[in-house]
């Protein structure tokens, strides 16, 4: 199938599964839809299973926009308390479209609460509470890893998944890879026969020297070998390592669990000029799971590491809680440390939805089917290879699906078809009558000018420097536009215009922000909050700048105040009222 139609089909409001061979457009086609919903006016939530396939799309992971930890089910009890959770009501009441990229790594038992979720918030009697659902992904991808007894691996295999009566959407036309002997490789992965020419291929690449201009990532498939790696390229520096060791409290198998199931490490060393790779989300400070940065320096004061990451904002990396619950949301474990990884190379894993000119593979010690197409999938040429080693495990895919490809490919293909004999009035119909339900806006003017504030935005913000990007949000302000309102205009996140408002308080004290105070009696509850927990004087309750952690207020008034009101009277009360 074209992107052409795929986006036809997308606007005509069904629930879609986009899938393709690596390099087909699909984050490309999924970017287009967006854009096309948000000049429309369409509320929709862009999220992945992982903070690194987040990044990628300007989105959230699925953990995080459902407020649900690291857990995969959700039981009665866990969702009873979900929707009383007052920023969650806000969040999901108005949402139309939910996207989901890389749904390979997404397991049965996570997409199928993520269906109880929406039912539980929003119609119990639709399917994923009758928002649209855009899955994309390739399932020759790797898996996720898998945390239950259940033997289903794959979100397709959710019962959830035929209830969705998704249009599968298979694109065939290759875009990435300008290299042709590497498509054929990859598609006679897909097949499952791997050619004399092919394995040709792979000896000319064995260990090759790659040209020095090259940026060479180095991905394998084992932790330890990984963890080695980077130890070595961290001795290799001149300067004395830091040491952070982590704070644990809990009993000794919660905490065991806590390391076993996420990427935190109970020691970590680090210098200057070490790469890095953050591995927590906190949209406040400015990073998410999969940002990779620098490490520029140590804080004088408190030792803490200032990253420089690869948009030039540094930042003062603060130690962060990794929390184990029970069913009932009550803490068993917490570990407190560095959010931090290095990150001179990476797992196979790790590298699934990125593009490389050039990186050092090594496949010797293959375990998992996938791992191998994904390794060569993120390369755009045989040019950039430089393999250190094959298995007989490496290019194998799992014979279930291959199996599953086949029908999705014919299942596409007759869609297609269907969808073809309908004339373009037809089609426009559709289109229209699906923003009409969702509260879009058709009017031509309104679209023109979302269309022209996005495209201008986007321009702007590759041009511009940080001191005009806060002027462009002054602007905005001063003309009394809401946070949502200014971010939908300037195409970034709410959470970077919450810091822009800060910043310009404290730049321009006269500066008119009373219309974004919350209500009276909400701003007094917080005020009392921030006193309150000002005269405990705890020091795990501040940042290196002696304001208080958004999380430990959140967490102090039950949740029952939105993010988004105590970030605005924090903003107040450290700058307007003093």
């Amino acid at each position: 199938m074209k992107q052409t139609t795929a986006l036809e089909i997308l606007k005509a409001g069904h629930n879609v599964f986009l899938t393709g061979s690596a390099g087909t457009g699909k984050t490309y086609l999924l970017n287009q839809y967006i854009d096309y919903l948000k000049e429309r006016d369409i509320d929709l939530a862009i999220t992945a299973p992982t903070g690194i396939a987040a990044s990628h799309i300007n989105g959230m992971t699925i953990h995080s926009f459902f407020g649900i930890g690291i857990r995969e089910n959700v039981d009665e009890y866990f969702l009873d308390s979900l929707v009383q959770k007052e920023f969650l009501h806000k969040r999901i009441n108005k949402l139309k479209v939910l996207i989901i990229d890389e749904i390979s790594m997404v397991s049965p038992d996570l997409f199928l609460s993520i269906d109880k979720i929406l039912r539980a918030f929003k119609y119990p009697g639709k399917p994923f509470g009758g928002v649209q659902l855009v899955l994309s992904g390739d399932f020759f991808q790797l898996p996720p890893v898998s945390r239950s007894s259940n033997s289903s691996r794959f979100a397709w295999q959710a019962e959830s998944w035929k209830d969705a009566e998704l249009k599968s959407c298979y694109l065939t036309e290759k875009f990435r890879q300008s290299d042709q002997s590497l498509i054929n490789i990859l598609d006679e992965i897909r097949s499952g026969e791997i050619s004399e020419e092919s394995m040709e291929v792979f000896r000319s690449c064995y260990r090759k020297e790659l040209k020095s201009d090259f940026k060479v990532t180095k991905l394998y498939t084992h932790n330890k070998d990984v963890d080695r790696i980077n130890e070595q390229e961290l001795e290799s520096l001149s300067d004395s390592p830091k040491i952070f060791r982590s704070r644990n409290k809990g009993p000794k198998k919660n905490i065991e669990k806590i390391f076993n199931t996420s990427l935190v490490n109970e020691e970590i060393r680090l210098k200057k000029k070490a790469l890095v790779i953050f591995i927590k989300n906190n949209y406040e400070a400015g990073y998410i799971n999969g940002t990779l940065g620098e490490i520029i320096n140590f804080d004088k004061n408190t030792g803490a590491p200032i990253v420089k990451i690869f948009s030039g904002q540094k930042i003062v990396v603060e130690p962060e809680d990794w929390k184990l619950e029970n069913s009932k949301g009550e803490i068993k474990a917490t570990v407190n440390q560095i959010p931090l990884r290095l990150a001179w190379a990476l797992t196979i894993h790790k590298s699934q939805g990125m593009t490389l000119d050039a990186a050092e593979i090594d496949l010797s010690k293959t375990f998992e089917t996938g791992q191998g197409y994904v390794a060569l999938s993120r390369i755009r040429s045989t040019e950039g290879l430089r393999l250190m080693g094959l298995n007989d495990v490496a290019l194998r895919v799992d014979q279930l699906i291959l199996n599953i490809d086949k029908k999705i490919k014919e299942a596409s293909t007759k869609y297609e078809g269907n969808f073809q004999t309908l004339s373009t009035k037809e089609k426009d119909s559709l289109a229209k009558e699906f923003i009409i339900k969702n509260n879009g806006t058709i009017d031509k003017n309104k679209i023109s000018s979302n269309k022209k504030n996005l495209k201008t935005t986007s321009n702007k913000i590759n041009i511009t420097q940080k001191g005009e990007t806060l002027k462009l949000s002054k602007e905005l302000l001063a003309k009394k536009k809401s946070v949502p309102e200014i971010s939908k205009i300037r195409n970034i996140s709410v959470n970077t215009i919450f810091e822009h408002i800060k910043k310009i308080a404290k730049l321009y004290p006269d500066f008119d922000l009373t219309y974004l105070k919350p209500k009276k009696k909400t701003l007094d509850t917080i005020f009392k909050a921030i006193k309150k927990i000002e005269n405990k004087k705890k020091p795990k309750d501040f940042l290196i700048d002696k304001t208080i952690k958004l999380r430990v207020l959140f967490d102090y008034l039950e949740e029952k105040v939105s993010y988004e009101d105590i970030k605005m009277a924090l903003i107040f009360y450290y700058t307007k009222e003093k």
